[in-house]
């Protein structure tokens, strides 16, 4: 018999995963999903020289790190070109706006199911705006020097593809997150990361069999860095704060008892990929600009300082990381609530006075955590490109920079929630007659 408070071992997982058929049914759903999202990748937006167009883009960096995300979509210029970032974008925005915004506010916090109905309901209108624009920034600005016949049907048509392709691509990713296992939308990023992986392996491997020593030693000092990153996004990860609670003591009758100490866990990384996925995104926005702009020193000022290589891109990026790490943690933890909770059920902080002592101190904990893991996921984003351009290992640029942590993250997560629903298999199991 299994014990059902122990943690499922990999066997019994497995096991579930080809037996139990609801969480078969998810698995399946959610790999035959992906599998489709891959495949429309290579469906052709019609009109464009495809081999002119992915040579451009292979020569300028801060393209390549958006096509990164797009998993080489972008380069193919296929129908999902844009793939899941104007889902993302419109994501920032609307949090963005639910900070500043005081109904918005109160429909997350205090409408219940409904309310985020209506917000997720609000972010696919503005996803879709926002992929409308995106796709017209793409098409004047970036097709136009490789298009067979451009023309205002031409930009119609093409705008009207990429949007279409992208809000697909949107639902595709919802339609995960709700019945099948794990994010759908970092299951889309996952997915588009892992499919760069390949070339990047194999342009390695040509490298080292032409026998340059220092190459060689280059690729095994940033093998060894990613192993350890690996490590140390684990660690992170799993890490929390447990901050104690006791409750207040209870009359019964003649008797007086104290209820067993528990504790308030809260995480390192509260945000889990998310603020690196955000930062990115941010970051892809000014390479979509550069073409729609035409201007030169706009031009020469993406190409220069937000190259993925820069000093600019890697400042801008460690401030949109602290940013995007405080701003979720400041949606996912609220120290007041906490604080209100703890009061009702008569629970307190060992040597912290309930109310407004309390919330200052879980703030206080919660500010010094994000700290601490914004520090750790600036770290994973911008040392190896540091350490490719000491090494002039140039064939995984963009893999270790930036997808790094989202690989690891979306595994570590939905391997989660994938014991999560071992774990009730079980349960069920022990009420079926």
């Amino acid at each position: 018999m299994i014990n059902r408070d122990k943690a499922p071992s990999a066997a019994e997982t497995f096991v579930q995963m080809a037996q139990a058929p609801g969480l078969r049914d998810r698995l399946l759903l959610t790999v035959g999903l992906l599998i489709l999202i891959r495949l429309g990748i290579y469906i052709p937006v019609p009109g464009i020289d495809r081999a002119a167009f992915a040579q451009a883009i292979s020569q300028n960096s801060a393209l390549s790190f958006l096509d990164l995300f797009a998993g080489g979509g972008l380069k193919t210029l296929g129908l999902f070109a844009l793939g899941i970032i104007p889902f993302i974008n419109a994501s920032i925005i609307l949090q963005l706006l639910t900070a500043a915004i005081p109904k918005l506010e109160d429909l997350q916090k205090n409408e219940g199911e409904a309310g985020r109905r209506k917000i997720a309901q609000i972010t696919r209108y503005v996803a879709g705006g926002w992929a409308v624009i995106q796709s017209l920034m793409l098409t004047i600005g970036l097709l136009k020097p490789f298009a067979i016949s451009y023309s205002p049907m031409f930009i119609i048509e093409t705008v009207a593809a990429l949007a279409a392709g992208a809000m697909f691509v949107m639902w595709v990713s919802e339609l995960i997150t709700e019945r099948g296992i794990g994010n759908g939308a970092s299951l889309v990023i996952f997915l588009n990361i892992v499919a760069t992986l390949p070339q990047s392996l194999g342009g390695t491997l040509e490298l080292i069999q032409t026998g340059n020593r220092e190459f060689v030693a280059g690729v095994i000092i940033l093998l060894l860095i990613f192993l350890a990153m690996v490590f140390g996004i684990v660690f992170v990860e799993e890490g929390a704060r447990r901050i104690p609670i006791v409750s207040a003591r209870r009359q019964v009758g003649r008797q007086s008892f104290l209820e067993r100490n528990s504790y308030l866990p809260l995480k390192l990384n509260q945000g889990g990929v998310m603020p690196i996925i955000f930062a990115s995104s941010v970051l892809t926005l000014p390479a979509l600009l550069q073409g729609a702009i035409k201007n030169e020193g706009f031009s020469k000022f993406v190409s220069n300082f937000l190259s993925p290589t820069s000093i600019g891109h890697n400042l801008l990026y460690f401030v949109l990381i602290l940013f995007f790490s405080y701003f979720y943690a400041s949606l996912v933890v609220q120290p007041d609530d906490m604080s209100k909770n703890l009061k009702k059920m008569g629970a307190s902080i060992p040597g912290v006075r309930p109310g407004t002592a309390t919330t200052e101190y879980i703030g206080g904990v919660m500010n010094r955590l994000t700290l601490l893991g914004a520090l750790f996921l600036s770290v994973v984003a911008i040392v190896p490109t540091m350490v490719e351009s000491a090494t002039k290992v140039t064939t995984f640029r963009g893999f270790g920079a930036t997808s790094l942590l989202i690989l690891v993250g979306v595994a570590i997560q939905t391997a989660k929630q994938v014991k999560t629903y071992v774990i009730s298999q079980r349960y069920e199991g022990m009420v079926d007659p």
